[in-house]
């Protein structure tokens, strides 16, 4: 299988891990399923566009980053070196930087390249990152070690609950909490539980091999889930899965979760746990004694060694916990709506056509172009539904979207009172209000053609002769018998007759 294409988002990924975590080349690599080369060449990028600390890369979004590191200027770009094949020639007999960077300069005539001085310090800069040194000990603040043990627990309801456990590399420290299953879901709230517990971040975090968190299993590079990736830009740390069947890169948590079923599982052994809740609960009642306890070689326990080593160098947590979010490629359908999970949600109609990310909460659906948020929304669960904002709409649609009954007839009584009641009658004549809205608009044109005053005359006259339709109007209007004097209104006296008794007939 292909490796993940790269994108703005991972070439970040790399300058973060490195100026602002200071990894090593093969971590970063590990961490983002990369090959050191491509790690390389971007952090040559970065440094050919000045971007030489985290600082310089942090607020700078992916489209701002694309344009720093590989504008359109081709001409204008540095070309930078392939310093892994450098590294190669140098290990050939009477081959030296100078020779290296002539051919370098000759390879790439007519094209912007580095001076000696400055190809000698990336190179060396390059060179220093492959340096690796064998460590005994757990830098503090380094690593945080997680796994499930392989016990579970019963429950009343005869169902098994996982338990979850973590470790701190230079003090031990451990947190072990009760887990409904071993899904990415739990894998990664449980994580969240552990930081919370710690009241820090560490720079990597260590889990096992898990499918559930490992998109492309490798014993060399594995891929992580692109969650899983969001978890760790939400804290501000690497994971870096352990090899597969290589239980000595994760010894740590292997001894914790042994001192945890030995300490704390075995103690629960006769409790009738009622259910998660409860599993949950007595676990964390017995933690603190394992933590206190002291260790045989050391003398000392391993929440005095947390207080020493880790507490003071773990990172801050952040101001908010992290939320589950899944993500998925989306396309802009013609209206301007993407569809998730059956439900549509509106963005800026320019967009229509795109391809967006769309991050997926369990309250809030973000939809971001290229590391940029263009919309949110409320997640709804109503299948069919749609939810649109009047801004992400064109003006046409928008204006359209803003006739109502209520409007029409508040706007044909400003007119006058008997266009208000024209209007409510045009709509009251069709099953469906929307039907009548085109007659409603046709008399706000004749309004500005002859006037409110002629309009409210011919209004009345309509109405007195039952006929509510558009065209009546316009006809009287276009005719001019608004115009016309109404009949006066007169008493009516009988006229004498013959057959007529008269008043005196019936004294």
């Amino acid at each position: 299988m292909p490796p993940p294409r790269m994108n703005m988002r991972m070439i970040k990924d790399i300058i973060r891990l490195k100026y602002h975590d200071n990894l090593a080349h093969e971590r970063i690599a590990a961490a983002l399923s990369i090959s050191k080369g491509v790690v390389a060449k971007y952090l040559a990028l970065a440094g050919a566009a000045g971007l030489r600390t985290w600082a310089d890369a942090a607020d700078l979004d992916e489209v701002a980053l694309e344009h720093r590191l590989l504008g359109r200027e081709g001409s204008q770009r540095i070309v930078a070196p392939d310093f892994a094949a450098v590294h190669l020639e140098l290990r050939r007999k009477g081959v030296t930087l100078t020779l290296l960077w002539q051919e370098y300069r000759a390879a790439h005539a007519g094209c912007r390249t580095w001076g000696y001085t400055q190809f000698c310090e990336h190179y060396k800069r390059f060179a220093k990152s492959l340096k690796r040194s064998m460590r005994q000990q757990h830098r503090a603040g380094e690593k945080m070690f997680a796994d499930f043990a392989g016990p579970t627990l019963a429950l009343a309801d005869g169902s098994r609950a996982q338990v979850f456990v973590a470790a701190l590399g230079a003090s031990s420290y451990t947190f072990a909490c009760a887990s409904a299953d071993q899904s990415m879901r739990s894998w990664l709230g449980a994580m969240g539980r552990a930081l919370g517990f710690f009241a820090g971040v560490p720079e990597l975090i260590v889990p096992d091999n898990p499918r559930a968190l490992v998109a492309q299993a490798c014993r060399y590079e594995p891929r992580v889930n692109d969650t899983v990736l969001d978890f760790c830009r939400h804290y501000d740390c690497s994971m870096l899965p352990a090899r597969p069947y290589t239980p000595q890169d994760k010894a740590k948590v292997e001894v914790a979760v042994q001192v945890t079923e030995r300490w704390i599982m075995a103690r629960l052994r006769h409790v009738r746990l009622r259910d998660l809740a409860h599993a949950d609960a007595a676990i964390a009642q017995l933690l603190p004694m394992l933590n206190d306890r002291p260790m045989q070689r050391l003398g000392v326990s391993r929440a005095e060694l947390f207080a020493q080593l880790d507490a003071p160098a773990l990172r801050p947590l952040p101001r908010s916990a992290w939320q589950w979010a899944t993500f998925k490629t989306v396309r802009v359908h013609i209206d301007y709506h993407v569809e998730i999970e059956a439900h549509r949600y509106s963005v800026p109609h320019a967009l229509v056509g795109m391809e967006l990310d769309a991050r997926i909460t369990d309250a809030v659906v973000e939809l971001l172009q290229r590391g940029r948020r263009v919309a949110c929304h409320a997640r709804s669960r109503r299948r069919g539904g749609f939810t649109t904002l009047d801004e992400h709409m064109p003006a046409a649609h928008r204006a359209h979207r803003q006739w109502t009954p209520e409007r029409l007839v508040h706007w044909g009584g400003e007119v006058g009172p008997r266009t208000g009641e024209f209007v409510a009658a045009v709509l009251e004549r069709f099953k469906h209000p929307e039907h009548g809205y085109r007659s409603c608009l046709g008399l706000l044109g004749l309004a500005k053609r002859h006037g409110n005053q002629r309009l409210e005359a011919a209004c009345a006259l309509a109405l007195s002769l039952g006929a509510v339709q558009y065209r009546h109007v316009r006809d009287i209007l276009a005719s001019g018998r608004d115009r016309a004097a109404p009949p006066a209104q007169t008493d009516w006296v009988s006229p004498a007759h013959a057959n007529v008794r008269g008043p005196g007939y019936y004294h």
